[in-house]
Protein backbone atom coordinates (compact mmCIF):
# COMPACT_ATOMS: atom_id res chain seq x y z
CA UNK A 1 0.00 0.00 0.00
CA UNK A 2 1.41 3.47 -0.79
CA UNK A 3 2.02 6.28 1.71
CA UNK A 4 1.85 9.64 2.01
CA UNK A 5 5.40 10.37 0.95
CA UNK A 6 5.99 10.45 -2.92
CA UNK A 7 8.05 7.36 -3.84
CA UNK A 8 9.76 6.50 -7.06
CA UNK A 9 7.86 4.36 -9.14
CA UNK A 10 8.76 1.39 -11.78
CA UNK A 11 5.87 2.52 -14.48
CA UNK A 12 5.68 0.57 -17.37
CA UNK A 13 3.53 1.21 -20.34
CA UNK A 14 -0.39 0.59 -20.51
CA UNK A 15 -2.93 0.68 -18.22
CA UNK A 16 -3.24 1.42 -14.82
CA UNK A 17 -5.08 -1.97 -13.17
CA UNK A 18 -7.26 -0.89 -9.95
CA UNK A 19 -7.50 1.48 -7.93
CA UNK A 20 -4.76 2.02 -5.01
CA UNK A 21 -6.64 3.63 -2.22
CA UNK A 22 -9.23 5.68 -1.97
CA UNK A 23 -9.53 9.64 -2.76
CA UNK A 24 -8.34 12.30 -0.41
CA UNK A 25 -11.09 14.41 -1.73
CA UNK A 26 -13.57 13.18 0.74
CA UNK A 27 -11.95 13.51 3.75
CA UNK A 28 -13.81 15.98 6.40
CA UNK A 29 -11.89 18.91 8.41
CA UNK A 30 -12.76 22.97 8.50
CA UNK A 31 -10.64 25.52 6.68
CA UNK A 32 -8.03 26.79 8.52
CA UNK A 33 -7.03 23.54 11.16
CA UNK A 34 -3.69 23.07 11.20
CA UNK A 35 -1.78 19.93 9.42
CA UNK A 36 1.65 18.11 10.12
CA UNK A 37 4.09 16.64 8.95
CA UNK A 38 3.72 17.02 4.44
CA UNK A 39 6.22 15.77 1.70
CA UNK A 40 7.12 17.21 -2.04
CA UNK A 41 8.05 15.35 -4.95
CA UNK A 42 12.10 16.03 -3.86
CA UNK A 43 12.17 17.36 -0.07
CA UNK A 44 9.70 17.35 2.91
CA UNK A 45 7.79 20.48 3.04
CA UNK A 46 7.76 21.29 7.31
CA UNK A 47 4.61 22.37 8.43
CA UNK A 48 3.03 25.16 10.38
CA UNK A 49 1.10 26.71 7.66
CA UNK A 50 -2.65 27.58 8.58
CA UNK A 51 -5.53 28.76 6.46
CA UNK A 52 -7.31 28.45 3.23
CA UNK A 53 -7.23 28.80 -0.28
CA UNK A 54 -10.20 29.27 -2.33
CA UNK A 55 -9.45 27.55 -5.56
CA UNK A 56 -11.66 28.64 -8.96
CA UNK A 57 -15.24 27.65 -9.48
CA UNK A 58 -16.01 24.84 -11.56
CA UNK A 59 -18.67 25.70 -14.74
CA UNK A 60 -20.37 23.81 -17.08
CA UNK A 61 -19.00 23.79 -20.68
CA UNK A 62 -15.90 23.08 -19.54
CA UNK A 63 -13.75 20.03 -20.02
CA UNK A 64 -14.78 17.26 -17.21
CA UNK A 65 -13.30 17.39 -14.16
CA UNK A 66 -13.05 14.50 -11.58
CA UNK A 67 -14.66 14.74 -8.89
CA UNK A 68 -16.69 17.83 -10.26
CA UNK A 69 -16.65 19.20 -6.61
CA UNK A 70 -15.47 17.94 -3.09
CA UNK A 71 -15.98 19.13 0.40
CA UNK A 72 -13.50 21.11 2.56
CA UNK A 73 -10.62 18.43 3.21
CA UNK A 74 -7.62 18.33 5.78
CA UNK A 75 -4.50 18.15 4.38
CA UNK A 76 -0.96 17.08 5.77
CA UNK A 77 1.74 19.82 5.74
CA UNK A 78 0.25 22.27 7.95
CA UNK A 79 -2.19 23.41 5.87
CA UNK A 80 -6.14 23.43 5.16
CA UNK A 81 -7.87 23.30 1.71
CA UNK A 82 -11.03 24.78 0.90
CA UNK A 83 -13.04 22.27 -1.33
CA UNK A 84 -12.49 22.10 -4.72
CA UNK A 85 -14.23 22.65 -7.91
CA UNK A 86 -13.64 22.16 -11.65
CA UNK A 87 -10.97 23.92 -13.00
CA UNK A 88 -11.95 26.40 -15.70
CA UNK A 89 -16.02 28.14 -16.59
CA UNK A 90 -18.10 27.26 -19.59
CA UNK A 91 -17.31 30.24 -21.65
CA UNK A 92 -14.49 31.20 -23.02
CA UNK A 93 -12.51 28.62 -21.16
CA UNK A 94 -11.55 31.37 -18.62
CA UNK A 95 -11.03 30.52 -15.53
CA UNK A 96 -11.52 32.13 -12.28
CA UNK A 97 -8.64 33.53 -9.89
CA UNK A 98 -7.47 31.64 -6.57
CA UNK A 99 -7.08 33.48 -3.53
CA UNK A 100 -4.90 32.44 -0.79
CA UNK A 101 -5.14 33.41 3.21
CA UNK A 102 -2.48 30.57 4.21
CA UNK A 103 0.00 32.54 6.84
CA UNK A 104 2.55 30.90 9.17
CA UNK A 105 6.42 29.75 8.90
CA UNK A 106 8.08 28.43 5.90
CA UNK A 107 7.50 25.05 6.57
CA UNK A 108 8.72 15.85 -40.40
CA UNK A 109 8.30 13.15 -37.68
CA UNK A 110 11.65 13.46 -36.78
CA UNK A 111 14.47 15.35 -37.86
CA UNK A 112 11.80 17.60 -39.98
CA UNK A 113 9.99 18.70 -36.69
CA UNK A 114 13.96 19.65 -35.19
CA UNK A 115 13.71 22.61 -37.60
CA UNK A 116 10.76 24.37 -35.98
CA UNK A 117 8.56 27.15 -36.57
CA UNK A 118 10.50 28.95 -39.17
CA UNK A 119 12.12 25.57 -40.73
CA UNK A 120 15.57 26.51 -39.91
CA UNK A 121 18.53 24.36 -38.47
CA UNK A 122 18.18 21.58 -36.16
CA UNK A 123 18.69 23.24 -32.02
CA UNK A 124 21.29 22.53 -30.26
CA UNK A 125 20.78 19.35 -28.17
CA UNK A 126 22.80 21.86 -25.72
CA UNK A 127 21.62 24.68 -24.34
CA UNK A 128 22.70 28.64 -24.91
CA UNK A 129 22.85 29.59 -21.49
CA UNK A 130 22.91 27.55 -18.35
CA UNK A 131 24.57 24.44 -16.98
CA UNK A 132 24.21 20.58 -17.73
CA UNK A 133 21.97 19.77 -14.99
CA UNK A 134 22.14 16.33 -14.70
CA UNK A 135 19.55 13.77 -14.45
CA UNK A 136 18.54 14.41 -10.69
CA UNK A 137 15.39 14.76 -9.85
CA UNK A 138 14.41 12.94 -13.44
CA UNK A 139 12.14 9.55 -13.64
CA UNK A 140 9.01 8.33 -12.58
CA UNK A 141 6.85 9.19 -9.21
CA UNK A 142 3.91 8.64 -7.16
CA UNK A 143 1.82 11.05 -5.39
CA UNK A 144 -0.85 10.88 -2.42
CA UNK A 145 -2.93 9.42 -1.30
CA UNK A 146 -2.91 12.51 1.07
CA UNK A 147 -1.93 15.90 -0.60
CA UNK A 148 -0.73 19.06 1.15
CA UNK A 149 -0.22 23.03 -0.24
CA UNK A 150 3.47 22.89 -0.41
CA UNK A 151 4.84 25.09 2.15
CA UNK A 152 7.17 27.01 -1.08
CA UNK A 153 3.75 28.23 -2.58
CA UNK A 154 2.00 29.64 1.10
CA UNK A 155 1.87 33.46 1.59
CA UNK A 156 4.78 34.46 3.26
CA UNK A 157 5.06 38.27 3.25
CA UNK A 158 7.70 38.02 0.88
CA UNK A 159 8.02 41.05 -1.67
CA UNK A 160 5.50 40.31 -4.91
CA UNK A 161 5.83 41.85 -8.19
CA UNK A 162 3.82 43.32 -10.61
CA UNK A 163 0.33 42.27 -12.77
CA UNK A 164 -0.48 44.10 -15.90
CA UNK A 165 -3.37 42.93 -18.04
CA UNK A 166 -4.18 43.09 -21.62
CA UNK A 167 -6.69 41.90 -24.22
CA UNK A 168 -5.87 41.23 -28.07
CA UNK A 169 -8.69 40.65 -30.25
CA UNK A 170 -9.20 37.69 -32.51
CA UNK A 171 -10.07 40.26 -35.26
CA UNK A 172 -6.37 42.13 -35.25
CA UNK A 173 -4.27 38.10 -35.05
CA UNK A 174 -2.85 37.18 -37.87
CA UNK A 175 -2.75 33.56 -36.91
CA UNK A 176 -5.87 33.00 -34.46
CA UNK A 177 -8.22 34.80 -36.28
CA UNK A 178 -11.85 32.69 -34.94
CA UNK A 179 -12.34 32.64 -38.62
CA UNK A 180 -11.13 28.85 -39.54
CA UNK A 181 -14.39 27.90 -41.15
CA UNK A 182 -13.26 23.76 -42.38
CA UNK A 183 -12.08 23.42 -38.81
CA UNK A 184 -14.69 25.99 -35.84
CA UNK A 185 -17.97 27.68 -36.20
CA UNK A 186 -16.68 31.35 -36.96
CA UNK A 187 -16.11 33.15 -34.35
CA UNK A 188 -15.29 36.47 -32.80
CA UNK A 189 -13.37 36.70 -29.37
CA UNK A 190 -11.18 38.95 -27.20
CA UNK A 191 -8.11 37.02 -25.53
CA UNK A 192 -7.68 38.28 -21.88
CA UNK A 193 -3.45 38.39 -20.87
CA UNK A 194 -2.64 38.49 -17.57
CA UNK A 195 1.21 39.17 -16.49
CA UNK A 196 3.04 38.60 -13.90
CA UNK A 197 6.49 40.10 -13.18
CA UNK A 198 8.34 39.13 -10.13
CA UNK A 199 9.90 41.38 -7.57
CA UNK A 200 13.60 40.43 -8.67
CA UNK A 201 13.55 41.37 -12.02
CA UNK A 202 15.58 43.67 -13.04
CA UNK A 203 14.79 46.08 -16.27
CA UNK A 204 16.72 45.56 -18.97
CA UNK A 205 17.28 42.00 -18.08
CA UNK A 206 16.01 39.58 -21.66
CA UNK A 207 13.26 37.86 -19.22
CA UNK A 208 12.78 34.32 -19.54
CA UNK A 209 9.07 33.16 -19.34
CA UNK A 210 6.18 30.64 -18.73
CA UNK A 211 2.91 30.84 -20.85
CA UNK A 212 -0.15 29.33 -18.76
CA UNK A 213 -2.99 27.81 -20.94
CA UNK A 214 -6.63 28.58 -19.40
CA UNK A 215 -6.12 32.45 -18.19
CA UNK A 216 -5.45 32.84 -14.56
CA UNK A 217 -6.67 29.83 -12.60
CA UNK A 218 -4.38 27.39 -10.36
CA UNK A 219 -1.57 26.98 -12.18
CA UNK A 220 -0.77 30.56 -12.62
CA UNK A 221 -2.01 31.45 -9.08
CA UNK A 222 0.84 28.79 -7.53
CA UNK A 223 3.26 29.93 -10.51
CA UNK A 224 3.17 33.09 -8.92
CA UNK A 225 3.26 32.10 -5.04
CA UNK A 226 6.46 30.12 -6.34
CA UNK A 227 8.17 32.86 -7.75
CA UNK A 228 7.50 35.48 -4.64
CA UNK A 229 8.98 32.29 -2.57
CA UNK A 230 11.84 30.85 -4.96
CA UNK A 231 13.27 33.32 -6.38
CA UNK A 232 14.56 34.67 -3.51
CA UNK A 233 15.93 31.64 -2.13
CA UNK A 234 19.02 31.48 -0.41
CA UNK A 235 19.41 27.54 -1.28
CA UNK A 236 20.70 27.84 -4.86
CA UNK A 237 19.49 24.64 -5.69
CA UNK A 238 16.26 25.91 -4.19
CA UNK A 239 16.19 29.02 -5.99
CA UNK A 240 14.40 30.09 -9.52
CA UNK A 241 15.30 32.64 -11.82
CA UNK A 242 12.35 35.53 -12.10
CA UNK A 243 11.25 34.62 -14.91
CA UNK A 244 7.89 36.23 -16.19
CA UNK A 245 4.62 34.35 -15.57
CA UNK A 246 2.07 35.21 -18.71
CA UNK A 247 -1.67 33.38 -18.12
CA UNK A 248 -3.08 33.65 -22.06
CA UNK A 249 -6.65 32.82 -21.96
CA UNK A 250 -7.90 30.41 -25.14
CA UNK A 251 -10.40 31.28 -27.98
CA UNK A 252 -13.22 29.07 -26.19
CA UNK A 253 -15.59 26.19 -26.17
CA UNK A 254 -13.80 22.80 -25.56
CA UNK A 255 -12.70 19.54 -27.87
CA UNK A 256 -13.32 18.88 -31.20
CA UNK A 257 -14.50 21.86 -33.49
CA UNK A 258 -13.92 24.21 -30.84
CA UNK A 259 -11.38 26.95 -31.01
CA UNK A 260 -10.07 26.12 -28.24
CA UNK A 261 -9.31 22.84 -29.11
CA UNK A 262 -8.00 24.09 -32.49
CA UNK A 263 -5.37 26.07 -30.28
CA UNK A 264 -4.57 23.04 -27.63
CA UNK A 265 -5.00 19.66 -29.33
CA UNK A 266 -3.72 20.15 -33.13
CA UNK A 267 -0.44 18.81 -33.63
CA UNK A 268 1.06 22.06 -35.27
CA UNK A 269 3.59 24.72 -34.30
CA UNK A 270 0.64 27.38 -34.59
CA UNK A 271 0.16 28.05 -31.22
CA UNK A 272 3.90 28.37 -30.48
CA UNK A 273 4.37 30.99 -33.45
CA UNK A 274 1.32 33.14 -32.39
CA UNK A 275 2.09 33.45 -28.79
CA UNK A 276 6.39 34.34 -29.95
CA UNK A 277 5.15 36.13 -33.01
CA UNK A 278 1.79 38.12 -31.62
CA UNK A 279 1.42 37.70 -27.68
CA UNK A 280 4.80 38.28 -26.44
CA UNK A 281 5.19 41.35 -28.53
CA UNK A 282 1.98 42.86 -27.39
CA UNK A 283 3.92 42.55 -23.72
CA UNK A 284 6.56 44.25 -24.62
CA UNK A 285 4.88 47.05 -26.37
CA UNK A 286 2.57 47.05 -23.59
CA UNK A 287 1.94 50.94 -22.40
CA UNK A 288 2.08 50.11 -18.66
CA UNK A 289 4.88 47.79 -18.99
CA UNK A 290 7.33 50.45 -20.25
CA UNK A 291 6.17 52.83 -17.73
CA UNK A 292 7.02 50.06 -15.08
CA UNK A 293 9.89 48.53 -17.32
CA UNK A 294 11.23 51.06 -19.77
CA UNK A 295 13.68 48.40 -20.84
CA UNK A 296 11.66 44.79 -21.01
CA UNK A 297 12.24 42.18 -23.27
CA UNK A 298 11.80 38.57 -23.18
CA UNK A 299 14.89 36.91 -24.05
CA UNK A 300 15.27 34.82 -27.08
CA UNK A 301 16.99 31.80 -25.97
CA UNK A 302 14.51 29.30 -26.25
CA UNK A 303 15.88 27.01 -22.37
CA UNK A 304 14.51 30.48 -20.88
CA UNK A 305 11.12 29.67 -22.67
CA UNK A 306 8.41 27.29 -21.34
CA UNK A 307 4.65 27.20 -21.08
CA UNK A 308 2.41 25.24 -18.27
CA UNK A 309 -1.36 23.84 -18.46
CA UNK A 310 -4.12 21.68 -17.75
CA UNK A 311 -5.96 18.93 -19.97
CA UNK A 312 -5.70 20.58 -23.43
CA UNK A 313 -4.06 23.06 -21.75
CA UNK A 314 -1.06 21.35 -20.87
CA UNK A 315 -1.40 19.07 -24.29
CA UNK A 316 -0.21 22.73 -25.50
CA UNK A 317 2.40 23.24 -23.36
CA UNK A 318 3.90 19.72 -24.69
CA UNK A 319 3.63 20.31 -28.15
CA UNK A 320 4.95 23.78 -27.92
CA UNK A 321 8.10 22.69 -26.79
CA UNK A 322 7.87 19.54 -28.90
CA UNK A 323 6.77 21.01 -31.99
CA UNK A 324 9.07 23.95 -31.77
CA UNK A 325 12.00 23.68 -29.73
CA UNK A 326 13.49 26.53 -31.44
CA UNK A 327 11.28 28.84 -29.23
CA UNK A 328 10.32 26.87 -26.44
CA UNK A 329 12.02 23.66 -24.72
CA UNK A 330 10.16 23.69 -21.27
CA UNK A 331 6.53 22.18 -20.20
CA UNK A 332 4.72 21.27 -17.24
CA UNK A 333 1.43 19.17 -18.15
CA UNK A 334 -0.86 17.99 -15.68
CA UNK A 335 -3.52 15.38 -16.75
CA UNK A 336 -2.09 16.04 -19.94
CA UNK A 337 -4.24 15.70 -23.09
CA UNK A 338 -2.00 12.92 -24.75
CA UNK A 339 -5.07 11.68 -26.93
CA UNK A 340 -6.49 11.56 -29.98
CA UNK A 341 -8.54 15.20 -29.23
CA UNK A 342 -7.12 16.66 -33.14
CA UNK A 343 -9.86 17.64 -35.25
CA UNK A 344 -10.46 14.64 -37.68
CA UNK A 345 -10.62 17.04 -40.82
CA UNK A 346 -7.58 19.13 -38.93
CA UNK A 347 -5.11 19.08 -42.16
CA UNK A 348 -2.23 18.26 -39.55
CA UNK A 349 -3.90 14.71 -39.52
CA UNK A 350 -1.76 13.57 -42.64
CA UNK A 351 0.91 13.58 -40.57
CA UNK A 352 0.03 12.98 -36.88
CA UNK A 353 -3.76 11.09 -37.48
CA UNK A 354 -3.98 9.92 -34.04
CA UNK A 355 -3.35 13.76 -32.52
CA UNK A 356 -1.25 13.54 -29.81
CA UNK A 357 -1.53 10.24 -29.31
CA UNK A 358 0.86 9.85 -31.89
CA UNK A 359 3.49 10.91 -29.42
CA UNK A 360 3.64 7.62 -27.73
CA UNK A 361 2.07 4.72 -29.84
CA UNK A 362 1.25 3.87 -33.65
CA UNK A 363 3.79 6.53 -35.11
CA UNK A 364 5.94 6.58 -31.58
CA UNK A 365 6.89 10.56 -32.16
CA UNK A 366 9.53 10.30 -29.01
CA UNK A 367 10.87 6.91 -29.85
CA UNK A 368 11.26 7.65 -33.16
CA UNK A 369 12.96 10.89 -33.10
CA UNK A 370 16.47 10.91 -33.59
CA UNK A 371 18.79 12.59 -31.86
CA UNK A 372 16.90 13.33 -29.03
CA UNK A 373 15.02 16.94 -29.25
CA UNK A 374 16.73 19.56 -26.07
CA UNK A 375 13.27 19.80 -24.37
CA UNK A 376 12.66 19.17 -20.73
CA UNK A 377 9.51 18.18 -19.44
CA UNK A 378 7.46 17.45 -16.86
CA UNK A 379 3.98 15.23 -16.63
CA UNK A 380 1.34 14.04 -14.79
CA UNK A 381 -1.93 11.75 -14.75
CA UNK A 382 -4.29 10.71 -12.15
CA UNK A 383 -5.07 7.00 -10.77
CA UNK A 384 -8.70 8.26 -12.43
CA UNK A 385 -8.02 10.25 -15.11
CA UNK A 386 -10.19 10.65 -18.02
CA UNK A 387 -10.74 7.42 -19.89
CA UNK A 388 -8.89 5.36 -17.27
CA UNK A 389 -10.66 2.20 -17.74
CA UNK A 390 -11.28 2.64 -21.78
CA UNK A 391 -9.42 0.22 -23.64
CA UNK A 392 -6.42 1.03 -25.86
CA UNK A 393 -8.73 1.42 -28.82
CA UNK A 394 -10.35 4.53 -27.91
CA UNK A 395 -7.41 6.48 -27.66
CA UNK A 396 -9.02 8.04 -25.29
CA UNK A 397 -7.18 7.08 -21.73
CA UNK A 398 -5.58 9.86 -20.30
CA UNK A 399 -3.80 7.51 -17.35
CA UNK A 400 -2.50 5.55 -20.34
CA UNK A 401 -0.87 8.32 -22.37
CA UNK A 402 1.04 9.89 -19.74
CA UNK A 403 2.31 6.51 -18.92
CA UNK A 404 3.53 5.21 -21.99
CA UNK A 405 4.93 9.02 -22.34
CA UNK A 406 6.55 8.54 -19.49
CA UNK A 407 8.06 4.71 -20.60
CA UNK A 408 8.84 6.23 -23.93
CA UNK A 409 10.98 9.46 -22.40
CA UNK A 410 12.93 6.90 -19.98
CA UNK A 411 13.67 4.45 -23.03
CA UNK A 412 15.02 7.35 -24.78
CA UNK A 413 16.92 8.87 -21.81
CA UNK A 414 15.19 12.67 -21.79
CA UNK A 415 15.07 14.92 -18.63
CA UNK A 416 11.45 13.96 -17.66
CA UNK A 417 9.25 13.58 -14.48
CA UNK A 418 6.23 12.35 -14.28
CA UNK A 419 3.85 12.40 -11.48
CA UNK A 420 1.63 9.67 -10.87
CA UNK A 421 -1.41 11.38 -8.97
CA UNK A 422 -2.84 8.60 -6.35
CA UNK A 423 -6.68 8.51 -5.35
CA UNK A 424 -7.62 11.85 -8.32
CA UNK A 425 -9.29 12.14 -11.02
CA UNK A 426 -8.61 14.68 -13.99
CA UNK A 427 -7.03 18.01 -13.45
CA UNK A 428 -7.37 17.48 -9.69
CA UNK A 429 -5.71 20.77 -8.12
CA UNK A 430 -4.80 18.88 -4.85
CA UNK A 431 -1.88 17.49 -7.16
CA UNK A 432 -0.81 21.06 -8.45
CA UNK A 433 -0.89 21.96 -5.19
CA UNK A 434 1.37 19.14 -3.92
CA UNK A 435 4.13 19.61 -6.43
CA UNK A 436 4.05 22.59 -8.58
CA UNK A 437 6.71 24.43 -6.75
CA UNK A 438 9.47 21.08 -7.02
CA UNK A 439 8.16 20.52 -10.72
CA UNK A 440 9.61 24.41 -11.14
CA UNK A 441 12.60 23.91 -9.25
CA UNK A 442 13.18 20.45 -11.58
CA UNK A 443 12.35 22.52 -14.63
CA UNK A 444 14.92 25.19 -14.15
CA UNK A 445 17.29 23.32 -13.35
CA UNK A 446 20.80 24.54 -14.83
CA UNK A 447 19.37 28.13 -15.76
CA UNK A 448 21.08 30.72 -14.43
CA UNK A 449 19.43 32.65 -11.23
CA UNK A 450 20.93 35.49 -10.93
CA UNK A 451 22.73 36.98 -8.19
Amino acid sequence: MLGPRYRTALLLGGMFLGACGSSNSSGPGPAGQTGSGGTSVIHASTGGATGTVTPPAGGSGGETVTPPVTPPVTMTGGSTVGGTGGDRSGSGGAMASSTGAVTGAAGGKNGGMQGGATGGASPPLGGTTGTDPGTDGDGDFTAGPTYALASDLTMKGNPQGKTFNLSLPSANSKIFTGMDATLTAPTTFTRSINVYIPARYKDGTPAPLMVVQDGGGTPFVLIKAALDNLTIETDPARRLPPFVAIAVSSGGGDGKGSERGLEYDTMSDRYARYIDTEVLPAIEANAAVKAAYPNFSFTKDPNGRGAAGCSSGAAAAFTMAWLSPNLFRKAIAYSATLVAQQADNAPEKAMYPDGAWDYHSNLSLIANTTPNLPVRIFHNANEMDNGYMNPESSMHNWLMAGQRTAAAFKAKGYHYRFVLGMGLGHCDQQVQRATMGDALLWLWRGYPTGP
